[in-house]
């Protein structure tokens, strides 16, 4: 990923294709993985590496399968622990409940498992062919808002039924509510925490943050299920961004890949788009979108609540990729501020004064 600056400090999207992933040079398969081909039968005909991953190995599988021929599959491994396990099976999860409500708009997840001599964790799904990136605006944004209208939460709340993972943080979405509000709330409260733990404390942005969480969200996110209003918990993608959806090369339609899914209200699958630093901040993309799945009420307060769903995204690429060439931190906290200052500009000014008059350390 290209680590740019967002609309606080850049207008400019990247320019330029995407690089295509490549297949490269051979690759072992475990055991796990062979017992795992969906076809009994099957022979490997060869496996190579494919692409490239931050956090572990993919690859692409060839196959003779009995009556069908010759078939390609998508391998996916992680050696990390724990979080390895959670990364995958939260994907095959994610993948699963986007396939079975728009079976051609994600690849089709086969199987999830751990390698039978090392602590990887591997998913094998079909092989999508990658064709241009991003997808069209257009096509995308008619399909994206179509999945959105089409999915149906389980229980009618918004959540999930396990843990997924944005990259590698684990996702505050294990569990259900019925207010939209309390679980966004509870994701902003993890993602701080783990900012925190990763980056330091930083006292004013430990105090602009509070704020935020205590006052802001509820009244940014609860009017849009008070006074006679409602929103629908939508199946989201959950990470959004250039190289996790493509034109694929086969059929001609846009597909996306690479999930972490929950039931959420659906202006948040957009808040990943609002840094300049991903193409998909094109307005063709947003009023794209918009036009197929019209903005929630109260529509005057959207761009508010894009800018409030932003931060999760945004502090979520400093926690992944932490440092001091990584401007998403100072950026989170500013934008914070923006809307502190718009909704309760006398508490933030009480907090500023306040931080203000501590002793220099």
């Amino acid at each position: 990923m290209v680590l740019k600056n967002d609309r606080h400090t850049s207008s400019e999207a990247p320019v330029g294709p995407v690089v295509k992933p490549q297949v490269r040079g051979p690759l072992e398969l475990d055991a796990a993985v062979v017992k795992a081909l969906p076809v009994p039968g099957s022979k490997l005909v060869s496996a190579r590496e494919y692409g490239s991953s931050l956090w572990g190995g993919v690859g692409k599988i060839t196959v003779d399968v009995p009556g069908e021929g010759v078939k390609d599959y998508f391998l996916k491994t992680v050696n990390q622990g724990n979080i390895g396990r959670a990364m995958v099976h939260g994907e095959f999860e994610s993948l699963n409940a986007i396939h079975t409500v728009f079976p051609d708009f994600a690849p089709q997840p086969h199987a999830w498992g751990q390698y039978e001599d090392s602590q990887t964790w591997f998913l094998l799904t079909e092989f999508r062919h990658i064709g241009k990136q991003p997808a069209e605006p257009v096509a995308f944004t008619e399909r994206l808002a179509e999945l959105h209208k089409k999915s149906t939460s389980p229980t009618g709340k918004f959540g999930f039924h396990m843990t997924t993972c944005h990259a590698k943080l684990p996702q505050a979405v294990n569990g259900w509510e019925d207010s939209w509000a309390v679980l966004y709330r509870k994701q902003m409260i993890r993602m701080i925490k783990l900012d925190e733990e990763t980056n330091g404390v930083w006292p004013e942005f430990k105090a602009v943050s509070q704020l935020l969480v205590d006052k802001v969200i509820p009244r940014l996110l609860e009017p849009l299920q008070s006074d006679g209003r409602s929103i629908k918990p939508c199946l989201v993608h959950g990470d959004l961004w250039d190289e996790n959806t493509a034109m694929d090369a086969v059929t001609g339609k846009p597909f996306i890949f690479d999930p972490c899914c929950f039931y959420a209200h659906n202006e948040y699958e957009m808040g990943n788009w609002r840094a300049a630093r991903v193409r998909l901040s094109a307005k063709e993309y947003i009023e794209g979108y918009k036009q197929s799945y019209p903005p929630s009420e109260p529509q005057e307060e959207w761009d508010d609540r894009n800018l409030l769903y932003s931060l999760r995204f945004d502090l979520g690429c400093a926690i992944n990729i932490p440092g001091p060439s990584n401007p998403q931190r100072p950026i989170v906290k500013d934008n914070m501020t923006l809307l502190c200052a718009k909704f309760f500009p006398e508490e933030l000014r009480s907090l500023q004064n306040t931080l203000a008059k501590r002793p220099q350390e």
